[in-house]
């Protein structure tokens, strides 16, 4: 279990040079943007234009703030993410294009290598306590909004907006938190 601060996490220019991404962790650790097995980053998308091209590669996309975006991915009608909208899911490597609907936006991007891995991005409200099984080898709770303290096992902590928490050998244990925030997990697994 590693907590990962909001200050620490590795700025970097998308791959298509469009604009930047925040890289809160990659697997394995130091991998360029075509050797990762499994990448969770944010970004803010400041004009309208295609996504990169991630050959191999699954993505699953949330807003986090902002007045949201219309996704035009190929070969499905046209997508309204907003701040409220469930976590998309869509291969990262056909043709997508973002239209802004008032304003940037930032977004929460998880990505897995479809050869071998497979991964899944949830929204949860902490309001309280709370008990989240973990139900993959591989977990990574971001703190979007508010405060939280956890507990796993004998290990305790606590997380600040922007702040993640990543979890090895989670499968089968249990998260428990305290506190009030706004959380996305991303689990990730062997497929």
């Amino acid at each position: 279990m590693r907590i990962l601060r909001a200050g620490d996490h590795k700025r970097m220019p998308w791959k298509n040079g469009g604009g930047e991404t925040v890289e809160i962790a990659v697997s394995p650790e130091e991998a360029g943007l075509a050797g990762f097995d499994w990448r969770v980053s944010m970004a803010t998308v400041a004009a309208d234009g295609p996504f990169s091209i991630f050959p191999g590669i699954d993505r699953t996309l949330v807003i986090l703030d902002g007045n949201g975006m219309m996704l035009d991915i190929e070969g499905r009608a046209p997508v309204l993410l907003t701040a409220e909208s469930d976590p998309l899911a869509f291969p990262a490597d056909i043709p997508v294009a973002a239209r802004l609907q008032d304003g940037a936006i930032t977004d929460l991007n998880v990505m897995t290598r479809r050869a071998g891995l497979a991964h899944r991005l949830v929204r949860i409200e902490i309001d309280g306590g709370r008990i989240v099984p973990l139900t993959s080898s591989t977990g990574l709770l971001l703190c979007h909004r508010g405060t939280l303290s956890f507990r796993q096992g004998d290990e305790t902590g606590t997380l600040a907006a922007g702040d993640a928490l990543l979890m090895a050998d989670a499968a089968g244990s249990e998260l428990k938190i305290d506190g009030k925030a706004r959380c996305y997990l991303a689990s990730i697994a062997a497929s």
